[in-house]
């Protein structure tokens, strides 16, 4: 049962029968207005307006992308972000008044997969919204029209499943540190531009996305890889280009 009834759900079901999108905000009148353009579009929606009924809902109703206010009762939207990255690679859109650029990075290498400042565009919000869903929904993926399997040194990466193995066993990563993964391996060794790696995770180069936040991302994902800048095995820094994956591993 959610804590105190502060989530809802909606009624109109997705035309396409899948997982609901939760709504996170102590704000009524943003939850109402998310949800409605949300809706316009056939997406089925559920809603929380505090942090510990959001992480109820998300492990109850197993939506498939969380829209998240910073500023919660109960539970701060970064402590949920953090709990929620332990076990689950769930796209989370973080929904702030906080939109420093300090303040995008910070949420971005808490695992974030997007972030947008408020005052926002209700327009922006769905474009970037439908952009996730497709970016990690096997069917709608557009950027090759036959996928298959991407190897380098004992990493095995699966671009219709979005799985790696690392030696053949499982490695969890973020749909964002997927795609930076995948685009690297894919480039064979050739340098990709930061400019590049923004374009080919969020379909845009500058403005609300971030030279920084590709840093970001590779620090998580060498951790993750047990991968190391001084000595790398999968992913070579450029100094001044960029990044490039390794061919051959170095030890």
């Amino acid at each position: 049962m959610i804590a105190k009834g502060h989530a809802a759900g909606s009624q109109q079901a997705d035309r396409s029968g899948a997982a609901p999108i939760l709504v996170v905000d102590d704000d009524a009148k943003i939850v109402t207005l998310v949800r409605t353009y949300l809706e316009r579009e056939g997406l089925s929606v559920v809603t929380a307006t505090d942090g510990r009924a959001a992480l109820e809902a998300i492990r109850e109703k197993r939506p498939r992308l969380v829209v998240l206010d910073v500023m919660l009762p109960e539970l701060d939207g970064l402590a949920l972000l953090r709990i929620v990255r332990e076990d689950s690679d769930v796209p989370i859109l973080i929904l702030s008044a906080r939109g420093s650029a300090q303040d995008r990075v910070y949420g971005i290498s808490e695992g974030a997969d997007d972030y947008l400042a408020k005052p926002f565009s209700p327009a922006e919000l769905v474009v970037r919204v439908k952009a996730i869903l497709r970016r990690t929904t096997g069917a709608s993926r557009p950027v090759r029209p036959s996928r298959g399997v991407l190897t380098l040194s004992d990493l095995t990466i699966d671009l219709d499943r979005y799985g790696v193995l690392r030696g053949g066993h499982p490695i969890p990563l973020t749909p964002v540190e997927f795609r930076l993964l995948a685009a690297l391996v894919e480039a064979d060794g050739r340098v990709l531009s930061r400019e590049l790696l923004l374009n080919a995770l969020y379909g845009q180069s500058e403005g609300e996305a971030l030279d920084r936040t590709i840093d970001v991302h590779i620090g998580r994902l060498r951790e993750k890889l047990g991968d190391g800048a001084d000595r790398p095995r999968y992913i070579a820094t450029v100094r001044g280009a960029g990044y490039r994956s390794v061919k051959e591993a170095t030890g």
